[in-house]
């Protein structure tokens, strides 16, 4: 904390003990401020050391009837599937809400603020260990007003406290656990903390005990450092630019500087741009693939080839590793080791659809089919587990789940992990060859690092990985690498059919509007890319092998359902997520820019006007709500909510990209879609944006790789037009579309037109009179036609699927040489 006297009240309590995820890294000064007087706080553990606490954890859950026979709190009546969880605690829980702020102003007493997500396994440890706990109970219920949050469903209230506590400890993680003033100013915070004191460090009971001595014997101090927190957050999360101007060289030196220090950051030996614990980090993939292309234009090959050899290695080993779900599709959150193998279990939609993105651009590059058996590898997973009956994604798999019906805790990849017997078993003559491909051991497989497992949680246990690819290992056994596929598809069929009668995980079938647009993104785009597969390619479960339109289907009825359930036509306002009905929080930067992405990707891949004018009415919607119009940049929240402190702007491309960054990229393709007029707007925008965040993309340009891509995107003079003109249903039309997205090129817009259809011509008449000369110039008699302008000037329209792909193709060779 910032003041003296709060650091001595707090500084013998211990910092956040849950594995931090990426989390946005502040000023300096700021981190300074806060972090001067707390420099005796503990360091983070790894997720390592906290594995022999779940163990004891876990194990202490009675066996005895649900709930033990108590009465329902007040989150029985709320909708999300964690608050739920909590329902029956004997805790006293609020949700957030006025009635837990008068509350705390009537008794005179502290907040305690407890966020946390349905899936997250530390979330449920702390319910086990605490919120379960009576005594644990009790003191909470007599000494503080507590309120439990939803980190998914309330976004704009987990961003001001863990900022708080990442500021303060230099990285925070869920469960976050936030002492607050009666009104909502913070004083303490930490994450996951064991109910007693083990290892040196205080448990959770002596941190209460503490926390309400301070409250009552140093309350002046505890609420000034609150305020005056508060006020130095809003203050740097607030960044203002007073011109628009963007230096010339922003792009070159934020994308090299991004590039170089994620190089620097590459494991050679197991892929990934840092060490252990390893997350799936999709932004940091696009700018090095976006780097590849921009050295491929320059005729710097040897510079492309080497980033190319980085981003393939690192996918071929999350692909192959322990993070991929090899019997059911999909991946997991991260893994625990360097190498890629065990995972935290949890299965989240936000990296699903990033992921996809990443495989389906280097299958671009590559032309390696492998590439495109790990996209749909995903999007099937998605299509059979995750999709509603009216077409809405939903959002986690829980990492824990019980061993067996009736089993009296639940563990950590129960669902996933295979003891050898249970595979000879399963899959009888092809069980050695089974084994002998995804390194299973009878004595357990968990031994390929110190980091894996310390605690022997997973011994005699198995979690799948591939240590060696699949020719090399089919060329050892003598056979074909079709035959050994088939093999190994039919063995992943059989264990999948046995895992379907496990205790399934918790599924959390909350509807996020952000996490959404990810998945739509990635559907619409996946409809055309995967067409550039070769004919007759041979499919092994858990891919299923679809015609590519149907990912667009499974794209289209998602954005339908966001545009049914969760948007209000007249206010033109998105809600931020549903279950059981729209959630009461309004739709937050990320939803409207995520969305709006995934809908410039529909219309692009899909074709259909619709997608097009509702992505523009939200882009309106947008700025309405969320941008800073004299300082520049979209604030998080649309500021409506006096209970939400903060009004942050984010920059951070973490797990999740920023709502900044992508809004400033949607801007620019938006502006290479209007006419002059129109365009500038959104260009001024853009600028503006990027202005405000000018300092952290030269100083810290690692930490906003997608925002530096933007940079770049915005400093090419004329961005690619790809200008298609036909009958949209024909067959020669789609192999047109085909065509345009069979190369890789961040850097263009494809419009797709009818002139048959009056709305559209209206739509290009009142919006780019260019475009709509374009389509009525088109020869007579040809079912599809296309137009590809750039550098402010089109080539002679062509007419057949090759010739565009040469002539795209031309245009890659022309920038090279020049």
């Amino acid at each position: 904390m910032s003041s003296a006297a709060s650091a001595s009240v707090f500084s013998h309590l211990p910092g956040p003990l849950a594995p931090p995820p990426p989390t946005p890294m502040l000023s300096t000064l700021l981190r300074h401020r806060l972090t001067a007087t707390a420099s005796s706080s503990p360091t983070h553990s790894t997720p390592l050391r906290l594995r022999a606490l779940v163990a004891a954890a876990m194990s202490s859950s009675s066996a005895s009837a649900p709930h033990g026979g108590r009465k329902p709190n007040r989150l029985a009546a709320e909708h999300s599937p964690y608050l739920l969880q909590h329902a029956h605690n004997p805790v006293d829980w609020y949700p957030w809400g006025d009635e837990a702020f008068q509350k705390a102003r009537a008794k005179d007493v502290p907040i305690f603020l407890s966020i946390g997500y349905s899936t997250c396994h530390w979330c449920h440890v702390m319910e086990v260990e605490s919120f379960e706990n009576e005594e644990v109970a009790k003191l909470l219920n007599d000494w503080f007003v507590s309120i439990k949050v939803d980190r998914e469903e309330r976004p704009d209230v987990d961003k001001v406290y863990m900022t708080y506590v990442s500021a303060l400890h230099g990285g925070g993680g869920w469960p976050l656990s936030v002492f607050l003033s009666p009104d909502l100013k913070p004083l303490m915070g930490g994450t996951y903390f064991p109910p007693d004191d083990k290892y040196g460090r205080p448990g959770f009971k002596t941190v209460l005990r503490k926390v309400k001595e301070a409250w009552e014997t140093k309350r002046e101090a505890l609420e000034r450092s609150g305020n005056l927190v508060i006020e130095q957050l809003r203050d740097a999360l607030s960044a203002k630019a007073s011109s628009q101007d963007v230096p010339n060289d922003l792009a070159v030196v934020s994308v090299d500087q991004c590039v170089e220090q994620l190089a620097s950051r590459y494991d050679p030996k197991f892929g990934g741009f840092g060490s252990a614990p390893k997350f799936p980090r999709p932004v940091e993939d696009y700018i090095m693939l976006y780097k590849f292309r921009k050295h491929m234009e320059a005729g710097k090959e040897s510079e492309a080839l080497n980033i190319k050899k980085m981003v393939t290695h690192t996918l071929d080993c999350m692909a192959r590793g322990g993070v991929h779900d090899h019997v059911g599709g999909g991946f997991h959150r991260y893994s625990v080791d360097e190498c890629w193998h065990v995972p935290h279990f949890e299965k989240m939609l936000y990296d699903q659809g990033q992921i996809v993105n990443v495989y389906l651009d280097t299958f671009l590059i590559t032309g390696d089919e492998y590439y495109s058996i790990v996209a749909r590898d995903i999007l099937d997973y998605l299509r059979r587990d995750m999709i509603g009956k009216e077409g809405e994604i939903f959002s986690a798999e829980d990492a824990d789940s019980a061993e067996y019906e009736g089993a009296p805790r639940k563990k950590e990849g129960a669902f996933y992990v295979w003891t050898s017997k249970e595979i000879e078993d399963t899959l009888g003559e092809n069980a050695e060859l089974f084994k002998n491909h995804y390194y299973v051991k009878s004595s357990g497989n968990c031994d390929l690092s110190p980091m894996s497992d310390p605690h022997n949680e997973f011994s005699c246990k198995n979690v799948l990985i591939e240590r060696k690819p699949a020719f090399s290992m089919a060329s050892k056994c003598g056979k074909s690498l079709d035959e050994y596929s088939q093999i190994l598809g039919d063995c992943r069929q059989k264990l999948f059919d046995v895992r379907s009668k496990r205790p399934r995980p918790h599924l959390d079938d909350k509807v996020i509007v952000s996490w959404n647009g990810l998945a739509i993104s990635a559907f619409a785009r996946a409809s055309q890319i995967l067409k550039s597969g070769p004919s007759g390619t041979i499919f092994n479960f858990p891919v299923t092998g679809c015609y590519p339109v149907e990912y667009l289907e499974v794209a289209e009825n998602a954005a339908n359902f966001i545009k049914e359930k969760l948007y209000d036509a007249c206010s033109k306002r998105l809600n931020h997520s549903y279950r059981n009905g729209p959630s009461k929080a309004p739709g937050f930067l990320d939803d409207y820019a995520f969305l709006i992405s995934g809908l410039l990707d529909l219309y692009e891949f899909g074709g259909k006007i619709e997608w097009l004018l509702w992505a523009v009415q939200l882009q309106v919607t947008q700025d309405e709500l969320f941008l800073d119009k004299q300082g520049g940049g979209y604030f998080n929240t649309p500021g409506e909510d006096p209970s939400v402190l903060l009004r942050v702007k984010e920059d951070y491309d973490g797990a999740e990209p920023s709502g900044n960054s992508v809004a400033a990229i949607n801007l620019i393709r938006l502006s290479s879609i209007f006419d002059a007029s129109k365009s500038t707007g959104y260009k001024c925008n853009v600028e503006h944006l990027l202005a405000v965040f000018e300092t952290r993309l030269r100083q810290l340009s690692i930490a906003l790789p997608l925002m530096c891509c933007a940079a770049d995107m915005l400093s090419v003079p004329s961005r690619k037009q790809v200008v298609l003109v036909g009958q949209k249903g024909s067959e020669e039309f789609q192999d047109m579309v085909a065509a345009t997205f069979s190369l890789y090129d961040p850097n263009r817009t494809v419009i797709q037109i009818d002139p048959r259809n009056t709305e559209e011509m209206e739509f290009w008449d009142n919006n780019n009179a260019n475009i709509a000369q374009m389509a009525r110039s088109s020869p007579l008699g040809k079912p599809a036609v296309a137009h590809v302008c750039q550098d402010f000037k089109c080539s002679p329209p062509v007419t057949s699927p090759g010739a565009l792909r040469g002539l795209l193709n031309k245009t890659l060779v022309a920038a090279s040489s020049a």
